[in-house]
């Protein structure tokens, strides 16, 4: 198993010089705290894909803290597909039975307990999905699943009509899947929510 963390976010919205991913929760970072999640699943590599503020985020994780980590420079922001794309080169897409766990460094308070019963979810044909039923789902990506339960679609807030708008189960982003299919699904992905 292999893992992608996304930490090249900028954080615009925090409005502070400091990387998204650098902010403190808890005494640490919140990028250290998915790292943590990840390390105790034990995978082949963790790979951290990173931005504009490369150098901050690689200084703050010093000795030990980067044992392990390969980092992944993506140059051009060009949306989450292109972020795991940057990763790819690094990854064993040959091995069927190795699969991909993609993550968010800004979301620290991800357990290794949720992660590994997504990855106890994964099957070679198809992507395990963790998501999240909220009370108010505004601003985020709606999952859209068929009369058996399976999951069709996620529909972005500002896509959706207002029928799905009333869908509480969210996509949190987290995914595990096989590597062997991930090179040919990012291909048909595409940064246009409209």
């Amino acid at each position: 198993m292999e893992v992608i963390i996304l930490a090249a976010g900028e954080g615009t919205r925090m409005y502070s010089d400091k990387p998204k991913a650098l902010h403190s929760i808890g005494g640490r970072a919140m990028l250290e705290h998915v790292v943590l999640a990840a390390r105790e699943l034990r995978p082949n590599n963790i790979h951290v894909v990173i931005g504009s503020e490369a150098a901050q985020i690689r200084g703050h994780f010093k000795g030990g803290d980067s044992a392990g980590i390969n980092w992944v420079l993506q140059a051009e922001r060009l949306g989450t597909g292109h972020a795991v794309q940057q990763a790819l080169p690094d990854i064993d897409t040959r091995d069927e039975r190795n699969c991909v766990m993609v993550l968010y460094g800004d979301v620290p308070l991800i357990k290794s307990l949720t992660l590994s019963r997504l990855l106890e979810q994964i099957d070679p044909e198809s992507v395990a999905l963790l998501t999240v039923q909220v009370e108010n789902p505004g601003g985020l990506g709606r999952v859209i699943r068929d009369e058996t339960g399976r999951v069709t679609a996620i529909v972005e807030e500002r896509d959706a009509n207002k029928e799905q708008k009333q869908i509480k189960e969210v996509n949190s982003g987290i995914m595990c899947l096989p590597a062997k299919k991930l090179e040919k699904w990012l291909e048909k992905v595409s940064n246009n929510n409209q």
